[in-house]
């Protein structure tokens, strides 16, 4: 079924805005993560051009051969770096591995304190577009942190603060043209939440995205013209006592004649510091609605998340 208009927010000039028109924005940012998790973004910091040259040198490292991709492989859930190829990740236990490859950057601290990325040596310009894909992706992120504090009474640097280490992931993903052995019931991405506490996302036209509404009903999350897509995942939703939604969502297969047609998106996940505890936020409970979760270190929850759905 169609989807219906998700809000959208523009964040354009928000740091030189007023207080009270700061809160208005933030009020309509809460009604979204009430009640479906997910919301359209405008006027973030990164220019159409840079984006497209994210796609771009997305699409010329999936289009390398296997033996090339597979020399930056994805390893383990600490450093969570690297290729994964198809069918190397199960977000739906229920489901045949996911029908897709993927590719994960992260933060590279000057200090050496960080695993490194395994940059792709045969594409000189890779690095370069990625690393100020990535600083945007940064910036874009710490205003939406900003109106989520204000939206729950919080100072607004909280979340900033607790995300001060970078701990991010740039995902690029491509999904091929469906072939005709696939597996019954396999999805280009099966249905899941995200693990960490937002996510953004940048979609081409190709659509396939589905949202989970509160009725378990199906809807279309489409790509919008010089707009991107934020979800929040599992940490938002503990450290807000479920006030928030992390939502169920999943790429389906296309029909007609898409399913010759590859996709391609990029989502950017954060994560908070590894050290951060999230536990339940004061204004999110009350003695009729006390902590739904115990205390977990975000460190700790993301690479057990990772550990059950990637295969080693």
């Amino acid at each position: 079924m169609p989807s219906p208009a998700l809000p959208i927010l523009d964040i354009r000039e928000f740091s030189r805005q007023s207080m009270a028109e700061k809160r208005a924005i933030a009020h309509t940012l809460d009604l979204a993560c009430r009640h479906t998790g997910f919301f359209y973004l405008t006027g973030y910091p990164l220019s159409p051009d840079l984006i497209a040259q994210m796609f771009a040198q997305s699409q010329s490292f999936f289009a390398q051969p296997l033996t090339a991709k597979q020399q930056s492989n994805w390893t383990s859930a600490d450093s969570n770096r690297g290729y994964g190829g198809l069918e190397r990740e199960q977000l739906n236990p229920d489901r045949p591995y996911d029908f897709k490859e993927t590719f994960n950057l992260g933060w590279e601290a000057a200090d050496g304190s960080t695993p490194k990325n395994p940059w792709p040596t045969a594409l000189p310009e890779f690095r370069p577009v990625a690393d100020a894909f990535y600083q945007g992706c940064i910036q874009t992120a710490q205003v939406v942190f900003e109106v989520l504090a204000i939206a729950l009474d919080l100072p607004p640097q909280f979340f900033i603060q607790h995300h001060s280490q970078n701990p991010f992931t740039l995902r690029l993903l491509h999904y091929p043209a469906i072939p005709n052995d696939l597996a019954p019931d396999q999805l280009r991405a099966g249905e899941h939440t995200d693990y960490g506490t937002i996510t953004l996302l940048f979609q081409h036209d190709e659509g396939g995205l589905e949202v989970q509404t509160t009725d378990r009903h199906w809807l279309l999350a489409p790509a919008l013209p010089n707009t991107l897509l934020v979800n929040l995942g599992d940490l938002m939703a503990r450290w807000t006592n479920q006030r928030y939604r992390s939502t169920l969502h999943r790429v389906n297969l296309p029909r007609g004649d898409r399913l010759s047609t590859p996709r391609y998106s990029i989502a950017f996940f954060c994560d908070a510091n590894p050290s951060t505890e999230v536990a339940c936020l004061p204004s999110c409970q009350s003695p009729e609605h006390p902590p739904l979760y115990p205390p977990i270190l975000a460190g700790d929850y993301l690479i057990s998340r990772l550990n059950q759905t990637y295969q080693y």
